[in-house]
């Protein structure tokens, strides 16, 4: 199979897997625990703290770990708000369920929320950021890409609007980091959710990066792990393995970048040529060097995903529950029609991918879509 779902989740690297196994065999002890078993686990959790907080330009202790980027965006926005009592919140009509949920929930608790558009290529304005604020916004969140379309967000412009005004910033860099470069600082962000099975690490971790000084409410209640704001015994062999992604990726990330840059261009480029009627869903420059998202006119997404599923692995720019197609929000929020987003493709490509995939990968692509519209009726 041709992968091109790295979006949803990337192979773990070999590095990565070699020292989850060690933790899982030799490092089986409670970090909670004195003993000496305990110390080393504890050793190995706080190893990597510190190999997060490198490569995203902060210090251990303003790491946090999680089970993953849905806890992490869930404490910043819940947490902060709670933290505060009530007010005014921001955020973005195309971010992440995890983060539009809690917002909805908190507007049956009494919190305001604006939800702002973006225009046709997926981009926040800056202006309407500024129009929408108030004198009791207390949160804002904005993605940092979107993981549909890849498009790069205006968080640092964001971040700065906020700072100004003391207001408490929060971005969902799930699908940015160790995909480009970024710094929390450069940022101007408060708060960073941070996801290592998007770069080359496991499932069922990750972290929030939260700016010393602040404070924010737990969800959860019990012991005083991760210093009380998220109880529960830790990870060991997932945080070991999430500490690996980011030294790896802290080393390779301009190399990472300029390979799938090249191979996506090289992949969207050639399905141009191969079948007509294709749009880019997104920005031509302001995205993911590894995510193309596309419409093919006429064509079913699902069906066209379900034709190569042995081939090639991509999304839908659809969801199908009992039978029922419905579009993207995230595309329809960029003006697409129903039909424009049913016929969504994404394809994310990643460090290991090659040149020969993507030429193999274009024509299992022109070949599905030229099938599909012999089968179309008239």
């Amino acid at each position: 199979m041709i992968y091109l779902d790295h979006n949803a989740s990337t192979p773990v690297d070999p590095d990565v897997a070699d020292v989850m196994l060690s933790a899982v065999r030799s490092n089986y002890g409670n970090p909670s625990s004195l003993h000496a078993m305990g110390t080393r686990a504890r050793t190995s959790m706080e190893k990597a703290r510190s190999q997060i907080a490198e490569l995203v330009g902060v210090l251990p202790e303003e790491i946090f770990f999680t089970s993953g980027g849905t806890e992490s965006n869930n404490l910043a926005v819940i947490g902060s708000a709670l933290n505060k009592g009530r007010g005014h919140i921001i955020t973005s009509r195309i971010e992440h369920p995890s983060v539009l949920n809690p917002c909805s929930y908190l507007e049956t608790k009494g919190f305001a929320v604006t939800y702002v558009g973006v225009d046709g290529h997926g981009r926040v304005s800056v202006d309407e950021v500024k129009k929408a604020l108030r004198t009791d916004t207390i949160f804002i969140s904005m993605m940092h890409a979107n993981n549909e379309t890849g498009v790069l967000q205006p968080v640092e412009e964001v971040g700065i609007l906020a700072r100004e005004r003391g207001i408490i910033f929060h971005t969902d860099a799930a699908q940015t980091l160790g995909k480009i470069s970024l710094q929390a600082d450069s940022l101007r962000v408060d708060m960073m959710t941070i996801v290592p099975h998007k770069f080359y690490g496991p499932k069922g971790v990750g972290a929030l990066y939260l700016r010393k000084g602040l404070s924010l409410h737990p969800l959860l209640w019990g012991a005083g792990h991760e210093r009380g704001l998220r109880p529960g015994t830790e990870n060991v062999p997932g945080i070991a393995g999430f500490g690996k992604a980011c030294e790896l990726a802290r080393h390779f990330v301009a190399r990472r970048m300029a390979h799938t840059h090249t191979i996506t261009d090289m992949l969207y480029q050639g399905l141009k040529e191969k079948i007509a009627g294709i749009r880019l869903n997104g920005h031509e420059t302001l995205r993911l060097p590894n995510t193309l998202n596309i419409s093919v006119t006429g064509i079913d997404s699902i069906d066209l995903l379900e034709k190569i599923k042995d081939t090639v692995a991509g999304s839908p720019g659809s969801a199908c529950h009992s039978g029922q197609k419905n579009p993207s929000p995230v595309l329809k929020a960029m003006g697409l029609s129903d039909n424009e987003a049913l016929s969504s493709v994404r394809l994310s490509t990643g460090k290991d991918n090659t040149e020969k995939e993507m030429r193999e990968a274009i024509e299992i692509l022109a070949s599905a879509v030229h099938t599909l519209h012999q089968k179309k009726p008239g």
